[in-house]
């Protein structure tokens, strides 16, 4: 049970967000912006963000080379450009909302091993670095074997090695750490440990309920509008969305001394990815070989993949090197039949952010904004 107290003070809002990843506090921030005097809260389930916000591998992801040209085999060369062009707006708003200090952000560039069976070509590389050149203005993709071999990678099966001349990392715990006191420091409430169970809408607005273990009880917010930006976990609040939980396993070794490569690389067309964190290895990825297995919203670890994760390291990223893994993780991502996000307005109340497709740190703060944008438009 609640309080007289707590009812008249703590539960009604202008503006209530159900979930505290990149996407939700971007959206409470966006609102504080263009509404300062608005009373906002966001509803977050867990202790910590729930989804992948705090568990990805902090990568800038503007995408490699084989996943850009296999997103423009998929959806067409305009469509995937556009994408791009929204991973580029999104960081831009993450990075100048914060500060790269803020964040860890670190631009050493990359890259990506082509396999020697995968029919990437050179030309092909050619082609997308004129296409991306209106959005960076730079060339992204530069063929370069002899980085791969100074980087110390195995490449005996692949062909050849791209240079990333773009990419940046972050330090995910930093992010949402100034994220989240952002948005504290804006006057926007954030309630962890608040799962919510239903939304109703009304003519006044939206009746949320949330369960609380502490109080072992359920218990009502009501405000004018609300967003939900659950990412992998909104089926559990609309059902008729295209959404799939997709896991991401993740990996962290002890310092290794003298690593020799700075940056972020990927193979597999993005389904392994890796960097340096210091001296150190974060490995992860590994869905592509039990996409149904991985298709869960269990925070678990897959010894399948966490064993296939070791081979690589082993075998290609630091042969005959000794290392030792400090600590295993998984994160649950959000994917769909099409490859971008929703955005979607329920009713003249309810905006509904996410599906982010593994690209939260990329997009998560512009969508955030359109959804603040959307709720705005509302009234």
């Amino acid at each position: 049970m609640i309080s007289f107290w707590e009812k008249t003070s703590f539960t009604a809002y202008d503006y209530i967000i159900v979930g505290s990843g990149i996407t939700g506090l971007s959206t409470a921030i966006s609102l504080k912006e263009a509404n300062p005097l608005a009373k906002i809260a966001i509803l977050e389930r867990g202790i910590l963000p729930s989804g992948a916000s705090t568990k990805n591998a902090g990568f800038a992801c503007y995408g490699s080379a084989e996943e850009i040209l296999s997103d423009i085999e998929l959806v067409g060369e305009e469509r995937a450009l556009e994408l791009v062009s929204l991973r580029k707006k999104g960081l831009d708003l993450l990075r100048h909302r914060l500060g790269d200090e803020a964040i860890g952000y670190e631009e050493w560039g990359g890259g990506e091993l082509i396999d020697a069976h995968d029919p990437i070509t050179l030309e092909q590389i050619a082609g997308l670095n004129k296409k991306l050149f209106d959005i960076f203005g730079k060339e992204v993709f530069t063929p370069n074997i002899s980085q791969g071999v100074a980087n110390g990678f195995d490449l005996t099966n692949y062909s050849y090695y791209v240079q990333n001349n773009i990419e940046g990392q972050i330090d995910s715990g930093k992010m949402m750490y100034h994220l989240i006191q952002l948005a504290m420091a804006k006057g926007v409430m954030i309630y962890t440990g608040s799962e919510v169970k239903e939304i109703q809408t009304n003519a006044d607005g939206v009746s949320i309920e949330v369960w609380s273990e502490a109080l072992n009880s359920t218990y009502t917010f009501t405000s004018r509008k609300a967003t939900v930006c659950t990412n992998a976990f909104i089926k559990k609040l609309y059902p008729q969305f295209d959404v799939k939980p997709g896991r991401g396993q993740v990996l962290i070794t002890e310092p290794i001394a003298d690593l020799k490569f700075k940056g972020i690389f990927h193979f597999d067309q993005g389904y392994y990815y890796f960097r340096n964190v210091g001296n150190r290895i974060l490995f992860g990825g590994g869905r592509n070989i039990d996409f149904e297995g991985e298709t869960t919203d269990a925070f678990e670890l897959n010894d399948k993949i966490q064993q296939r994760l070791e081979h690589y390291l082993q075998k290609v990223i630091i042969p005959n090197t000794l290392y030792k893994i400090e600590q295993r993780w998984a994160g649950i991502m959000a994917f769909g039949q099409e490859k971008w996000p929703i955005l979607h307005q329920v009713n003249e109340h309810i905006v509904v952010a996410g599906r982010l497709n593994g690209m939260g740190i990329a997009i998560g703060s512009e969508i955030g904004r359109q959804a603040a944008e959307m709720l705005n438009d509302l009234g």
